[in-house]
């Protein structure tokens, strides 16, 4: 799933897609880099971001989801925790709703998804991203999550939302320290008995230069290992801003793993 924002604040790409022109040439680039999944959101979620209001947001990502409507043949997704811009998203053809407002009770957000039989990214996040950073908290942070995606999975169902349009995304930085973050991506294969297709979002993210000392332009390394580790353990979809390199590892790693034995002292 190649990254599209078109915002002046994201961490990474911040303001260097912010032009609708600049955001669908970028779009159709990843798609040519071999991205599955185009992913386009117009408000930051970076820790401490704050919120933008639903006309701005409208106003950024409308022009860009339909011009590349006819410049990609991949499904395209709308990055949002507002109903009425997935609702705005759904009807230029966008098949497929990121909402990293999961965790509220976001009942109208799912009353549409149902509706219009899209697929629906269900993330989990602690707080909000103006405050998930401040001091997040768990007991067990698998265990917890694991028991929040059974309870959403329930709740979605009951509003209508089929379990095949589900895909599941523990949130990986969103309300979670470095050893959460660590504990979590350690822990991917608990989620995989939920039997929902897993999505990763660890494109350069913060938590790896807390580890490794890195500023964000030196993390690609980093995110490569995660996102090889996370397919391992049973992840299906990687959300990241660098695709052509993802794309390499995720197939060098694929290719590893369908020759991998199990048959240990046996080498035949």
């Amino acid at each position: 799933m190649g990254i599209v924002n078109v915002t002046p604040d994201s961490f990474w790409d911040g303001g260097r897609y912010f032009d609708t022109a600049a955001a669908v040439a970028h779009g159709v680039q990843l798609a040519e880099e071999g991205a599955d999944f185009i992913d386009v959101g117009g408000e930051s979620t970076r820790p401490h971001a704050q919120p933008v209001p639903e006309e701005e947001e409208l106003r950024r990502v409308l022009p860009v989801l339909e011009r590349l409507q006819s410049r990609v043949s991949v499904p395209i997704s709308i990055d949002t925790r507002k109903p009425r811009v997935a609702k705005a998203a759904l009807e230029l053809g966008v098949s497929l709703v990121n909402d990293i407002g999961a965790s509220e009770q976001t009942s109208d957000m799912w009353r549409l998804v149902a509706e219009s039989g899209a697929a629906y990214v269900c993330m989990h996040m602690q707080g909000t991203p103006e405050t998930m950073q401040s001091h997040p908290v768990y007991a067990d942070v698998v265990e917890e999550i694991q028991r929040f995606f059974s309870l959403r999975l329930q709740q979605l169902r009951d509003c209508g939302i089929g379990p095949d349009q589900i895909i599941l995304d523990p949130g990986i930085g969103f309300g979670k320290s470095l050893e959460h973050n660590l504990e979590l991506l350690g822990g991917l294969r608990r989620f995989t008995c939920l039997e929902r297709p897993l999505l990763l979002g660890v494109s350069r993210k913060s938590f790896m230069g807390k580890l490794l000392g890195t500023e964000a332009q030196a993390r690609l390394p980093a995110a490569l290992a995660c996102a090889c580790i996370a397919r391992a353990d049973g992840v299906q979809m990687i959300r990241t801003h660098d695709v052509a390199e993802t794309v390499q590892a995720l197939r060098m790693a694929e290719a590893i793993l369908a020759r991998q034995r199990y048959d240990v002292g046996n080498d035949k």
